[in-house]
């Protein structure tokens, strides 16, 4: 969330940001209950003062065996008074800051404008477009002669877009998992965590996934539990409520989790196959950083997860998202996505972006600097390393054969056991 404080000194700064990310604006009512908060302290801590005047008062005329009949009286009078203004500072202070997690983060100054994402501005791409000498086929056309997934059995167990890998499928998920947590975690870059797939009501807040994007998420009726709808979120509140040291950071971490979400009515035609799930593996990267280092880091984090698509020599772009595009949380955000001929279209593997302070806010993540001063909230940075339906999609569309079998790329292929999925 944004400091109560940067908030009433900018005010106009935060209503564009609301404006340019399409999000309501409680600018103007937030900083009016502020202002009651700070009238209604005021007067609470004039009539404490009273109230102590009144008992030092009491305890001299007990102490002169004085009638307290009316004193006492009016000393009720006042703590009455107090508790009253207690109850409505309360009260102001809930709806308050339940308004604070309703603001956005504020887009960084080279965030490009934009009203949709026809204004993300694509910044570089890797790699050539593959070239064919046949008719190519899309994943879902291989898939009928290679049976890597069975979307009707999914369906069958438990819903549409929920899939389920078999066979040569399920070791193909397998393997590349493996490849990305072995890369990320090679010599130590980023501590392997397995994190639960639950996250309770305090950890989406923190992420920032509450309250905006509740309908979005699949909630457990009997206990206040989400199934996660991204490894971000465990891995960003593992240090929620915690002062750390300076010397601490930079803290990387990387997780391989399934993934849940419901994305109801966003998913228009794409309604077959992999490229719209409830439920999806991802390996999630998140760093824990100093401010001034942050956007050095971002860049960082971008590399990464670039390094797991030229592994594996998939052609990919990379877009800087407009304003309108970022989400909730974030300040500045790449997205990487990787060209699937057979589907013909660009699919996202990967967000990359930098929330600033604004996850630590609401997680209260904050350190200590090495050279005395106040404590800093922490800057968090989070970008998938990398969703696997998709890159199935870009690898079974990029590495097809006349025949409908795929060559394996070489740095995939001992962590899959062969070099070729051949039609059985």
């Amino acid at each position: 969330m944004l400091d109560i404080k940067f908030i009433v000194e900018n005010p106009q700064l935060v209503k564009n940001a609301c404006k340019v990310k399409n999000e309501p604006d409680y600018v103007d009512e937030i900083i009016e209950l502020q202002e009651k908060r700070c009238t209604l302290i005021a007067k609470r801590d004039s009539m404490r003062s009273k109230l102590n005047d009144f008992s030092k008062e009491i305890s001299r005329l007990a102490q002169q065996k004085e009638d307290l009949t009316e004193i006492k009286t009016h000393a009720k009078e006042i703590s009455d008074t107090v508790k009253v203004l207690e109850n409505e500072l309360k009260g102001i202070e809930e709806k308050r800051d339940l308004l604070l997690l309703k603001v956005p983060n504020i887009p960084r100054e080279n965030v490009p404008e934009g009203t949709s994402d026809k204004d993300n501005v694509i910044i570089r791409q890797w790699g050539v477009q593959k070239q064919f000498d046949f008719k190519v086929k899309d994943h879902l056309q291989l898939n009928e002669m290679l049976k890597l997934f069975d979307p009707p059995t999914g369906a069958k167990l438990t819903g549409s877009f929920f899939p389920l890998y078999t066979d040569r499928g399920a070791r193909l998920v397998r393997a590349l998992i493996n490849l990305m947590l072995d890369y990320h975690t090679h010599e130590g870059k980023y501590i392997e965590i397995l994190p639960p797939i639950i996250a309770n009501t305090e950890s989406l807040i923190g992420s920032a996934q509450l309250p905006k994007l509740e309908d979005d998420m699949y909630k457990l009726n009997r206990e206040e539990y989400f199934l996660i709808p991204t490894g971000e979120v465990p891995l960003i509140n593992m240090h929620r409520n915690e002062m750390l040291k300076e010397s601490d950071l930079p803290i990387n971490y990387c997780a391989y989790t399934p993934c849940f979400r419901r994305e109801a009515g966003s998913y228009g035609k794409e309604t077959k196959g992999l490229i719209r799930l409830h439920q999806f593996n991802k390996v999630e990267l998140v760093k824990f950083v100093h401010p001034d280092n942050s956007w050095k880091a971002l860049e960082e984090l971008l590399e990464d997860i670039e390094k797991i698509l030229q592994l594996l020599e998939l052609f990919y772009r990379i877009n800087l998202l407009c304003t309108a595009d970022l989400t909730f949380a974030s300040a500045k955000t790449y997205d990487i996505e990787v060209w699937a001929p057979g589907t013909g279209k660009w699919l996202e593997v990967s967000s990359v972006s930098n929330t600033t302070d604004f996850q630590a806010r609401r997680m209260n993540t904050r350190f200590r600097p090495k050279n005395g001063g106040k404590p800093q909230y922490v800057h968090t940075l989070n970008g998938s390393g990398t969703a696997i339906p998709r890159i199935i999609i870009a690898i079974l569309e990029n590495y097809q054969n006349n025949d409908g079998s795929i060559t394996i790329p070489e740095t995939l292929s001992k962590y899959y056991g062969d070099k070729l999925i051949e039609i059985q």
